[in-house]
């Protein structure tokens, strides 16, 4: 039997080591099943509920493996379901691909059923690499080039593939005109910048006398010379989201997230130095960073299009963090005068002292603090964490203490809804030796997390290390917008857009052939996770949560508590009635240590 061209694209896959495809079929791709199905499932097709789910999948699979990841969808509406979870890889720097299919060439331009203009929809998603094939001799360079694009770019990719291109017989590109050979292959690099351009960003930080590091995802493989370098320059440490588990959060100086979810010592770390060095971090929120002129301030990233942004840096180098840093340290002056970095460890020890407390208040039924704070200690070494959008990553960003060969990550940018439990499936097709972890609200659950359920249970069992956890924050409330609200605009909670309805998430994990346990006292919490981290199959945690306990930004005042808490207090609602009594004595509770508005940042007394 000939060689088709949907034979040729898994060969090609093969070829570049690609293990898994995150899929969902359709007659677009019917061609492309066929394939499979000569191929002995080489490589793996792994079945989602719904085309983003495979998607977010994909992303989950690249961040944890460090390798491509691949998705697939049939034409029409399954490449439109695909968009959401591969704007999330583009928005994160992650390398995916996506191979779709499209209606028979014959068909284009006549409004046939499901066509649709992929090239169009896909030209910002993918925007450094969009391609169809048309004719079969094309097919090698364009599957080439989005792979080794997706890798050197770390972005999104697409290969366009019309039904009936995907059973014709398959041709290699000859050595003639108009044709273009390709090969496999992506070698590895590691730029760095130019002597001159290190002396300079050495001069900047030989001169500061308070050092701030704010370090991302760019720096996971450079965690011995960020500590290296903090520890020459008496420096601290925070961290972006994407890179909670770039640095060990039990290092006293390593402040830990910075941001809308971060903590207070990271806000103070910024608001006090009079240096900054931005190392693998595109952080977004400029207002999180030292006042413009208060500050000079030296970037490291590896990508010459994201230096310069989000803050005036005096110096810029493009380079690979960890070779660039390398070079740097022999230009450091190592900082005599450690009163600097004594202040930050106190302000950083007394936050994880807060962090306790908080847990420790009283909520009803639970707090969802203590949830994930009672997390910390029963964490296994090797496990990989995901956390959704929402109040959960809060909890996620300000109460684990990630260390050595953990991994975590969230979509951190697009800061979508959903990636939780696909993140999870991700990392166990990558890591299927390894726990995994994903902590989820309520609202994600129901959005997609429940049917992603099935996907769990119709693999798990192939999987060398079984656990998969999903701990389910059920507070009946769409919590994050709520207090957004409460906080941003000073209005009570919406009913019809915030209430959730219950549901019994443990009872349906079970239904599912699944562990599934249903929390709804705080001296339950402990066992709980010890039981589902000891489960022999994955298992689903539902936390009945208060959803009166704040994700208070690390910035906020009392004056800004007492303004939330005043929006709730005009609410009618039961919901409102829950938390009338004592409320604003209560969010003081969660906030010890924090001063009003007219205090000045950066004192001794602030955690």
């Amino acid at each position: 039997m000939s060689k088709k061209v949907s034979d040729k694209i898994l060969e090609r896959l093969r070829e570049w080591g690609v293990e898994h495809v995150f899929a969902y079929p359709g007659d677009g791709i019917n061609g492309l099943l066929a394939a499979w199905g000569r191929a002995d499932d080489n490589p793996r097709f792994i079945q989602a509920r719904h085309e983003e789910m495979s998607a977010f999948q994909a992303v989950g699979y690249a961040k944890f493996s460090g390798k491509v990841g691949v998705c697939a969808a049939t034409s029409g509406p399954g490449a439109i379901h695909l968009l959401n979870g591969l704007y999330d890889a583009k928005l994160d720097h992650v390398p995916v691909v996506a191979i779709v299919g499209q209606t028979n060439r014959s068909a284009m331009g006549g409004s046939y059923q499901q066509e649709v203009d992929l090239l169009s929809l896909y030209k910002d998603v993918a925007s450094d690499f969009c391609e169809m094939v048309t004719v079969p001799e094309q097919l090698p360079n364009v599957l080439d080039r989005a792979m080794r694009t997706a890798m050197a770019r770390r972005s999104v990719t697409a290969v366009i593939v019309p039904a009936d291109v995907q059973e014709l017989d398959y041709s290699a590109p000859g050595h003639a005109f108009k044709m273009v050979p390709s090969s496999l292959g992506a070698p590895h690099y590691a730029p760095v910048p130019a002597d001159e351009d290190l002396t300079r960003a050495a001069d900047v930080l030989n001169a500061g006398e308070k050092v701030a590091i704010l370090i991302g995802q760019g720096t996971r493989g450079a965690r011995q010379e960020v500590m290296e370098v903090a520890d020459r320059l008496g420096a601290g440490v925070a961290k972006a989201l994407l890179g909670k588990d770039a640095l060990d959060d039990g290092l006293p100086y390593v402040t830990g997230s910075i941001g809308l979810l971060g903590t207070r010592p990271s806000y103070e770390l910024m608001t006090g130095c009079d240096t900054l060095l931005v190392i693998g971090s595109s952080f977004p929120y400029s207002q999180f960073l030292p006042e413009f002129g208060k500050a000079r301030a030296v970037q490291i990233d590896i990508d010459p299009h994201m230096v310069g942004l989000r803050y005036p840096f005096e110096v810029n180098l493009v380079g690979d963090a960890r070779e660039t840093l390398r070079r740097l340290l022999p230009l450091l002056d190592r900082v005599e005068d450690r009163g600097w970095r004594e202040k930050i460890e106190k302000d950083t020890a007394r936050w994880w002292e807060v962090m306790e407390r908080r847990a420790a208040v009283d909520a009803d039924p639970v707090n969802p603090e203590y949830v994930v704070h009672a997390l910390n200690d029963l964490l296994p070494e090797n496990v990989i964490l995901s956390a959704d959008s929402g109040s959960a990553a809060n909890w996620y960003a300000r109460h684990l203490k990630l260390r050595g060969a953990m991994r975590g990550s969230l979509s951190g940018t697009l800061a979508t809804m959903g990636p939780g439990v696909p993140y999870a499936i991700g990392a166990k097709f990558a890591h299927g030796d390894r726990p995994a972890i994903a902590l989820v609200g309520d609202g994600a659950m129901q959005m997609n997390g429940m049917a992603e359920l099935i996907t769990v249970a119709k693999y798990y069992r192939e999987w060398e290390d079984p656990r998969l956890v999903v701990a389910v924050l059920n507070n009946r409330d769409l919590n994050q917008v709520t207090w957004e609200m409460r906080a941003m605009g000073g209005a009570p909670q919406f009913e019809p857009s915030q209430s959730l309805p219950d549901f019994p998430y443990a009872e349906a994990a079970r239904l599912a052939g699944l562990e599934g346990l249903r929390v709804e006292k705080p001296e339950d919490v402990h066992s709980a996770w010890q039981t589902a981290l000891a489960a022999d199959r994955p298992c689903v945690l539902d936390f009945v949560t208060d959803p009166a306990v704040p994700p208070i930004p690390p910035h906020a005042t009392l004056e800004q508590i007492e303004a939330a808490a005043s929006s709730v207090l005009k609410g009618d609602s039961d919901r409102a009635g829950m938390v009338r009594q004592g409320f604003k004595a209560k969010m003081q509770e969660f906030l010890p240590g924090h001063r009003h508005r007219e205090d000045r940042p950066g004192t001794e007394d602030g955690a």
